[in-house]
């Protein structure tokens, strides 16, 4: 068989088409004859046009010679030569073929052509002006995609629907191949399974395509899996779904990414199921002029996947995007042409209403939404919900609706009209009492913290439930936390936060040239310093005491360094100074979120910095001593516990946690292990000081730690270590799998008693302890993510896990794919709290077993 291949992703490279040329050797292998015609950069999401007045121009890729890997893959599995062993070894693919202007004159070449055109003008220049001389073509193939093009969203614009839709209509049978991707760890041993089970079923395809004219062209999607060629192929039904509100593109005010970049930011943000936008409106500068004058503005094609993947999970089984999901390989039968419908009505006439000036009086006034109301439920009955649930957050907003509609019958409750638009959303006060039809209407609130009612929480607290306390610094802040713990330690001596948190000194620095002063109480740090000093003079190196410092209002990682002596900690302040003299010099003090006022704090004022979860903060970016003010320093926790399985890098474990009224806490036990970028290696002390006379530089400034193998938030990958590995986020549960040897069964279910007993006594301390500082609501809950560091078992007495941090608001998005672990969660933040709210008679079952209720303490608050 003929066969011609075109694409929508270009020639062979690992970052925007790496599929291509590992099928195309795969075709030829299996005998057919493979010519080849592609665009000569990234064509996606142009579906079946021409560019319409362009000459389309020619250029000559040679692919590497068979005896290397295939090109377009980062890494390829090579067979041992020696006859006696049939190992295989991954090696990096180096050799991704070369790009010529004219053809080669040596006879036998390969040679494939890419042309500056879309798709569709590949198929027809590689029909009617290329490979005459190899005989009539027989199939068109265009693909494999780098990713998946099931449902109607995708497929109405895809590239490679569009190329394999211009073959049909030029009357050649044609199949549009996609692979679906479900993380960035393209392993090569899978896409070699997918090139063996996208010929087996391209050949299927072609020995039983429909004689009678059924069938145009098939499209296919090959789920990368391990065990893809174990799934079935099934023939299913496109999807119909359609873009949720809102808009598809963002406001910028320029160009941000390249072509390319842009296209692999957009693909991957869609095969993980999560949005780029803000909740669906436009992140930037936004604002206009009155009379009616338009702002100038720029916009970026930055598409909201979150609702087609919401459209697969919500229609039933058998569609194509189910059928991916679940592990198959789809193929739906297609016609190049757009069906006809309601065929009832072909051949009567549309009446159309009598011309006439529409009264004034019946315009709707767009300043007064309306209730959306339940369509089968009495809403004014005294129980009935109204939940205004506006997270803005793309990847949480859905989890929590879906969670909703899961556990609450749909008669109960109504979803009243996001207040929020582009204009307003920066600075909009929510008052309840007008959303609801009386004052007394019982009422739930899930929005961020900067928009929640409290004043009417407060004064309605049995008939509103919202979703964050007022009062809660004795945890969200470092410097509190540590006064928290160590109150409590202080009066209970056999506190599981004696043994599971690190202790801590807490100063202020306004000014760098003021740190020795601010230290003089930290006695322990000062001790520790002074020992350290005595072990480096001494050639003991080694053995010195590391310490982390850590701002307690920032968060992503912002700021976090580790330091052994005093020279060290002193050159990270100096540092920070020097740094910030250009970047804060125009800077006005409330743009930091610093929050460095020393007075009780503000309602927004408490609000944890990490509730910022679209910041795109790094370790370095505009660090400001007087700014941050507050500082704690903790003993570093060495060495941690490393696997060798997942290459021996450092992980802290992300715990969900749910606090009810005052209150009840409940730790998730579905957590998450959240590795460094790259492998771990001790922090090494200087062996001598610039003080010493023999120093040929002795003013010198201490090099600056890398801390790619330190710091383990997600944000901070691609900053730190660009090359980073790409699979830092696992299931915390998946780790005994994974590592059997050095994290059995045993020793996880011992750390996740652990951190339920930390969790529990935490709270309680807070509660009960620093009662300014916290302050649990009757009418309240609230989500944190807790995170927690496990040591080595160096000691012969067990793996400890040490409590790093807690975060209200946490960022949901670091879970990346593994999103299914915040539906859960979500799901039991609806069934235990808002399910106290409604009447637990009221509230669907789910997985109990996983929200763990870890301590109840009766703070005597009543309503």
């Amino acid at each position: 068989m003929h066969i011609l291949v075109v694409n929508d992703d270009g020639p062979p490279s690992p970052h925007s088409s790496p599929y291509v040329h590992s099928l195309v050797r795969d075709l030829q292998a299996a005998g057919h004859i493979v010519s080849v015609c592609l665009p000569h950069t990234q064509r996606s999401w142009i579906g079946k046009a021409h560019m319409i007045g362009q000459t389309v121009k020619p250029l000559y890729y040679r692919p590497p010679p068979a005896s290397s890997p295939a090109a377009g893959l980062t890494t390829a599995l090579v067979s041992d030569s020696s006859p006696e062993k049939t190992e295989t070894t991954a090696v990096n693919v180096t050799d991704h073929g070369s790009t010529h202007p004219r053809p080669s004159t040596v006879p036998g070449t390969e040679e494939w052509i890419l042309v500056d055109g879309t798709p569709a003008s590949c198929v027809q220049i590689g029909l009617y002006h290329f490979f005459q001389d190899r005989g009539p073509i027989d199939l068109v193939v265009s693909g494999p995609n780098y990713g998946r093009n099931t449902t109607a969203v995708f497929a109405l614009s895809s590239g490679t629907l569009g190329g394999a839709l211009e073959a049909a209509v030029c009357k050649r049978r044609a199949i549009a191949l996609s692979y679906a991707f479900f993380n960035r760890n393209h392993d090569p041993a899978i896409i070699a399974k997918a090139s063996r089970q996208s010929v087996r079923v391209i050949e299927a395809l072609w020995k039983q395509w429909p004689e009678d004219g059924s069938v145009d062209l098939y499209s296919v999607n090959v789920p990368l899996l391990e065990k893809l060629e174990e799934g079935k192929v099934l023939y299913t039904p496109m999807l119909q779904n359609y873009w949720g509100a809102g808009s598809c593109f963002e406001e910028v005010e320029g160009s941000v990414y390249g072509e390319e970049e842009d296209e692999e930011r957009i693909r991957e943000g869609g095969e993980a199921g999560r949005a780029e936008t803000d909740g669906g409106e436009a992140i930037g500068k936004r604002g206009g002029r009155g009379g009616g004058l338009h702002t100038h503005k720029h916009f970026k094609w930055s598409p909201r996947f979150t609702d087609v993947y919401k459209s697969v999970e919500e229609a039933p089984p058998g569609n194509d995007g189910w059928a991916v999901k679940e592990g198959h390989t789809s193929v739906t039968p297609l016609k190049a042409n757009f069906w006809n419908t309601a065929e009832n009505l072909h051949g009567k006439e549309l009446q159309l209403p009598p011309l006439e000036t529409p009264s004034s009086a019946t315009k709707t006034e767009l300043t007064n939404l309306p209730i959306r109301e339940s369509s089968t439920t009495n809403s004014n009955c005294k129980d009935h919900l109204y939940a205004l649930i506006d997270y803005q957050d793309a990847y949480v907003q859905p989890l929590i609706l879906s969670a909703l509609q899961k556990l609450l019958p749909s008669s109960s409750y109504t979803l009243l009209p996001s207040p929020f638009t582009p204009s307003n959303k920066d600075d909009l006060e929510i008052h309840l009492s007008s959303l609801v039809p009386s004052a007394e209407a019982k009422i739930l609130q899930i929005t961020p913290y900067e928009t929640i009612d409290f004043d009417h929480a407060l004064s309605h607290p049995t008939t509103t439930l919202i979703n964050s306390y007022i009062i809660r610094k004795a945890l969200i802040r470092k410097h509190f936390l540590s006064s928290t713990v160590e109150n409590w330690v202080a009066k209970h001596p056999s506190s599981a936060l004696k043994t599971h948190v690190k202790r801590a000194e807490a100063f202020e620095v306004d000014y760098a040239e003021f740190l020795d002063d601010s230290l003089v109480e930290a006695f322990d740090l000062r001790a520790s310093l002074e020992k350290n000093d005595q072990l480096i003079e001494g050639g003991n190196p080694e053995k010195v005491e590391w310490w982390i410092l850590k701002p307690s209002m920032s968060d992503r990682g912002q700021g976090i360094r580790l330091f052994s002596t005093m020279e060290e900690l002193q050159s990270i302040f100096d540092g920070w100074e020097v740094e910030s003299e250009s970047d804060f010099e125009d800077e006005d003090e409330d743009d930091n979120n610093s929050n460095s006022d020393a007075g009780e704090a503000t309602q927004k004022d408490d609000n944890d910095n990490d509730n910022d979860a679209d910041s795109d903060s790094d370790a370095n970016a505009n660090i400001n001593t007087s700014h941050l003010r507050h500082f704690i320093a903790q003993p570093y926790i060495h060495p941690p516990l490393l696997l060798p399985e997942l290459q021996n890098r450092k992980f802290h474990i992300r715990v969900y946690v749910l606090a009810i009224g005052a209150l009840k806490v409940y730790v998730y036990k579905d957590m998450l292990a959240l590795f460094a970028g790259t492998p771990y290696t001790p922090p090494t002390a200087p062996t001598s000081f610039s003080s010493d006379p023999s120093d040929p530089n002795p003013d010198a400034e201490p090099t600056e730690m890398d801390l790619s193998a330190h710091l383990t938030n997600t944000c901070l990958q691609t900053y730190l270590s660009p090359n980073a590995a790409e699979n830092s986020v696992h299931r915390f549960w998946d780790l005994p799998t994974l590592s059997p040897v050095h994290f059995p069964q045993a020793k996880a279910e011992e750390i996740w008693d652990q951190i339920c007993q930390v969790t529990g006594e935490l709270f309680e301390a807070a509660a009960r302890g620093m009662m300014i500082h916290f302050q649990p609501m009757e009418q309240a809950f609230e989500v944190y993510g807790l995170d927690f560091l496990v040591d080595a078992d160096a000691d012969g007495e067990g793996n400890t896990a040490w409590l790093l941090e807690v975060n209200a608001f946490p960022d949901f998005k670091q879970t990346g794919e593994l999103k299914g672990v915040v539906g859960g969660f979500w799901e039991g933040v609806v069934r235990e709290a808002v399910g106290g709210f409604v009447g637990a008679e009221g509230v669907g079952k789910g997985d109990d077993e996983k929200m763990r209720l870890v301590r109840e303490v009766d703070l005597g608050r009543r309503w």
